[in-house]
């Protein structure tokens, strides 16, 4: 993991820590390019968890956005699951 990413996080790990009463619901959301392997890893990432996920195709059909709804632990398990979907080629986390 590069430095510029590390700082994002542990600024992400400091809002999230002051923002929010934990355990709670967090949204995750992510464009990736419309391949269905792919959106197939982000859903089992959230497998066996309670999430509820749902996906939009954009007008030219390249591009999904994937948002996931699922109730969290702690501000980290938040962070560890943005690193665990991040080597999908192509996602986006925003």
């Amino acid at each position: 993991m590069d430095k510029k990413t590390e700082e994002f996080y542990i600024r992400l790990k400091e809002e999230l820590t002051n923002s929010t009463l934990w355990p709670s619901e967090y949204l995750y959301k992510f464009i990736m390019p419309s391949d269905i392997h792919s959106i197939a890893k982000v859903e089992a990432a959230f497998n066996n968890m309670g999430a509820v996920i749902s996906t939009q195709q954009s007008k030219t059909g390249k591009f999904t956005s994937v948002s996931v709804s699922v109730n969290m632990p702690n501000p980290q398990s938040v962070i560890d699951k943005y690193i665990e979907v991040s080597d999908i080629e192509g996602i986006i986390s925003l």
